[in-house]
């Protein structure tokens, strides 16, 4: 069958107009995950996730994006090795059980052209809840090193570990919150 010169002139002119997402792969040298949960009101214990993987697709134009991110428990560093194999140990993260963590989002908040949020699911000892990290700051440059757009932000958020089964302590008087920073810096493909 001959399609008419009208059909393929909209097709043409629909197939021009849609936006695709780009993808980005995570640059594991400027991402890091990071958390602090007060320690009996004196201190703040913080540690870090070392080996983190990941893609972002990113539609700046569409204001649209995609992520999705996997954090290897074993990796938990608190620069205090004792302590990184209790936070491993079943008390905590049970890095046996569930050696990852994961976050995947589908919704991207913008402020103008730079993302000001990205909710999505937070799965962590199995369990999976929503979470949204807001962007202290955000931004695209082209990188001269790498002559390619890269693409990242400061992110934060507080969560009630309780939420998925982290209670440890919590009797004792360590607080439910949980604060997460998450810097990250994704390069174009």
């Amino acid at each position: 069958m001959r399609k008419s010169l009208f059909a393929i002139a909209a097709a043409a002119a629909l197939t021009a107009g849609a936006t695709q997402a780009a993808p980005y792969a995570i640059d594991p040298t400027h991402t890091f995950v990071t958390f602090e949960i007060g320690h009996f009101g004196a201190t703040t214990n913080r540690a870090r996730f070392d080996k983190k993987q990941g893609t972002v697709e990113f539609d700046r134009a569409a204001r649209t994006g995609k992520v999705d991110i996997s954090i290897d428990v074993t990796s938990v560093n608190s620069g205090t090795p004792p302590f990184d194999k209790h936070l491993q140990s079943a008390d905590l993260f049970n890095a046996a059980k569930y050696p990852t963590i994961r976050f995947v989002s589908d919704k991207f908040t913008f402020n103008g052209d730079k993302v000001s949020e990205v909710s999505g699911q937070l799965t962590l000892l199995g369990k999976t809840a929503p979470v949204t990290l807001k962007a202290t700051q955000f931004n695209c440059y082209e990188s001269p090193m790498l002559k390619r757009e890269v693409c990242g932000g400061d992110f934060e958020a507080t969560i009630d570990r309780t939420q998925w089964g982290l209670n440890y302590g919590v009797e004792w008087g360590f607080p439910k919150n949980v604060r997460l920073v998450v810097q990250i810096e994704a390069i174009k493909q």
